[in-house]
């Protein structure tokens, strides 16, 4: 309970080049100097930092014979929570913010309630508070317990839950007291940071019922009242990254005007700083871009069109830039209801056909390959979803990505297909690049004007939507 592991995490190129200029703001001072002594002699150890959800070595340093080191720079170090790295990749926490020359002394066994700090009264304080936690912990586990055995067996478990509450309570008149008393800290900020947030009673409607849907507004409304999300030294906290991910992920609705619209709001919430406003247009478009809910490639797209310009991605390069902006314009044009480019391709009798002139309600995309596996899978169910429903207006364009046509001319007798067959042998046609077909199959639901309902999904959803579709469609006639 003392210590706590390391985590370390894979870092993508647009993660390195996120890190590239996160401490390049250094101050005129003069430096730092974080001396700390254990029980251990002649071991290196080192000196990490939270950024974002992940943590990053900064420095490290020899423990001498008498188990002393200390890490030391010219430069001021970005305020935030660092951590003690242990050979074993075990850590504790220190706060490092206006006070940079201080030391650090305990024992492995129990760093909490071993550990003398001088030279930062902060971190001083910040050891009572987790002194603090430590024995109120102890003191509500056997309540827990205690409780848990009650509710087992159906017992009042009243004065256990008042009990629980009043340490609760504790806990949280210890931090309302700091935050009064030391209102400039940065442990205030963290604190004030990670409190949740009171809802009052719901108000009666006109009818005389609560309003049910309060509660949900006055949180969502209130969640950032206590964060201050272009505060920098929030960001190197494990707090920053939690707040926002939980904020985005389960507060907002998962369509793409909410999110790009609660999108642009956060980033207008850290533009203050340049440092939480990288990580906030970073953390939101790579969220996007990986996602995989199909329609939420729109807010990627969105972020990349409206923040990654030479002016406002300071921090990226320009080839990298273009990537980026080039990825967005491919895929804008197959968002979620985006009319499609017309595919005009050659069928097995040399004869061109055009996806524009199928007349059907809804047109089934199919792209595969001949050799693979799962396209080969994917047909069988995909023919008995066209047999179904081919007489209420649905239409399969099925397109070979691959230019073997005797293969292709093959897979289309083996497996009896009826629909529209066509392929691409010369490579004259460009869909590839313009339906973003990386990987095979790729299945694509249309409706009647050739504007896309559904996409990159496999047969069983795409059952579940065209049944879902067409009993719509029924339901309008009834």
């Amino acid at each position: 309970m003392n210590m706590k592991k390391l985590i370390y995490g894979g870092q993508t190129l647009l993660l390195l080049l996120l890190l590239t200029t996160s401490f390049e703001s250094k101050s005129q001072n003069t430096g730092h100097s974080i001396k700390v002594k254990t029980g251990l002699k002649d071991t290196l150890c080192f000196l990490a930092n939270y950024y974002g959800e992940k943590q990053y070595l900064q420095d490290s340093a020899k423990t001498d014979s008498k188990g002393y080191l200390e890490f030391k720079g010219k430069d001021k170090l970005p305020g935030g929570i660092y951590l003690f790295v242990f050979p074993n990749k075990t850590y504790f926490e220190m706060i490092v913010d206006k006070e940079q020359n201080f030391t650090m002394e305990c024992e492995q066994s129990d760093v909490i309630n071993s550990m003398k700090v001088k030279g930062s009264e902060e971190n001083i304080k910040f050891y009572e508070y987790l002194q603090f936690i430590q024995k109120k912990s102890k003191d509500v586990e056997p309540l827990k317990t205690e409780r848990k055995k009650k509710l087992d067996a159906k017992e009042n478990t009243d004065e256990l839950d008042k009990a629980i509450k009043e340490i609760d309570k504790s806990v949280i008149d210890y931090k309302k007291n700091y935050i009064a008393t030391n209102p400039n800290t940065m442990l205030a900020k963290v604190f004030l940071a990670s409190q949740d947030v009171d809802i009052p009673e719901a108000p009666l409607l006109a009818n005389g019922a609560k309003d049910s849907t309060f509660g949900y507004r006055y949180y969502k409304e209130h969640y950032f009242d206590n964060f201050d999300l272009a505060d920098e030294r929030l960001l190197r906290t494990p707090i920053y990254h939690t707040k926002v991910s939980s904020y985005i992920k389960n507060m907002v609705l998962q369509i793409p005007d909410s999110l790009i619209k609660e999108a642009d709001l956060l980033v207008k919430k850290s533009e203050g700083n340049k440092e939480t406003f990288k990580y906030m247009v970073w953390y939101l478009t790579n969220t996007y871009e990986t996602s995989n809910i199909m329609g939420l490639d729109a807010v990627f797209v969105h972020m990349a069109n409206t923040y990654y310009t030479k002016e406002k991605a300071y921090w990226v390069d320009e080839v990298t830039l273009f990537k980026i902006r080039d990825r967005a314009a491919q895929l804008e044009p197959i968002l979620l209801g985006k009319k499609v480019r017309n595919l005009i391709l050659e069928d097995s009798t040399g004869s061109f056909q055009s996806l524009y002139n199928i007349k059907a309600k809804y047109t089934i995309l199919f792209f595969y390959d001949p050799d693979c596996g799962h396209c080969k899978k994917s047909t069988p169910p995909l023919i008995d979803l066209y047999n179904r429903v081919k007489k209420q207006g649905v239409e399969v364009f099925a397109v070979c990505t691959e230019v073997e046509m005797d293969k292709w001319r093959a897979f289309i007798k083996e497996h009896k297909l009826e629909w529209i067959n066509v392929a691409d042998p010369k490579l004259h046609n460009n869909f590839r690049h313009e339906f973003d077909i990386s990987t095979t199959p790729q299945i694509f639901l249309l409706d009647e004007d050739k504007r896309i309902i559904a996409k990159k999904i496999d047969v069983e959803t795409l059952d579940k939507i065209v049944t879902k579709e067409l009993e719509k469609d029924q339901a309008k006639k009834d």
